[in-house]
């Protein structure tokens, strides 16, 4: 059975809407004009400081104020979860997966309290194993090493890694592992640029694209 670990934002969830939420009250407050979802979607990727630091940059915000913006952007991160819906055909692949005897994980950049607090509240907790977050090691992806990590944790077995953009692609590159992208996410690149093993656009597809890459894996 493979070990196949997935990226959040983007792969599994659609989160913009609340971090579109979150960033435009921080701009009210400073006086500035809102960012659009778009901008928002375009944003996620890197982490929560370099969303503030985009946000900042859109807007014409200084420098200085960025770790201010941060920590409160990173206040209220926990809350922002009423707006965020999970993919269709998400939990139907997750349980099959499972079900199957993979074991899953989640390798992403969100800091570790709202994602957790976003897969509670979405009844999704309970189908990983493992959760890597980009506060829980030193570095972040695209340094491979939270994916290695959230691996690692989950034992032995093919490996496979399951992403929406240019971040995740890099990453799966760096650490040497199958990648599966999902089209629909937040990636800003054409999908023939980004190193990937299989590309799909509905989840419903998950099952037998890990079926065949962690076969030709373990092979």
């Amino acid at each position: 059975m493979a070990r196949i670990v997935f990226d959040l934002d983007g792969t599994l969830i659609d989160s913009a809407p609340d971090i579109h939420a979150g960033a435009n009250a921080l701009l009210m407050a400073e006086g500035a004009e809102p960012i659009t979802l778009a901008e928002a979607r375009g944003f996620v990727g890197q982490g929560a400081a370099a969303f503030i630091e985009k946000v900042r940059h859109a807007r014409g915000i200084a420098e200085s104020e960025q770790a201010r913006l941060l920590a409160a952007f990173v206040q209220s991160y926990a809350t922002l979860i009423t707006r965020t819906r999970v993919y269709p055909g998400v939990l139907e692949a997750l349980e099959r997966l499972r079900d199957d005897g993979h074991r899953l994980g989640i390798c992403t950049n969100k800091p570790l309290v709202p994602c957790n607090a976003v897969l509670a509240h979405l009844g999704l907790e309970r189908l990983f194993e493992v959760v890597l977050a980009g506060d829980s090691l030193p570095t972040h992806k695209p340094d491979p090493a939270p994916l290695h990590a959230a691996f690692a944790a989950l034992g032995e077995g093919p490996q496979v890694f399951v992403g929406d953009g240019e971040v995740d692609a890099e990453t799966a590159r760096r650490a040497k592992v199958p990648f599966l992208l999902y089209t629909e996410g937040y990636r800003k690149a054409e999908v023939a640029s980004l190193p990937h093993a299989a590309a799909f656009s509905d989840h419903g597809a998950l099952v037998g694209l890990v079926e065949k890459f962690g076969v030709e894996t373990a092979g």
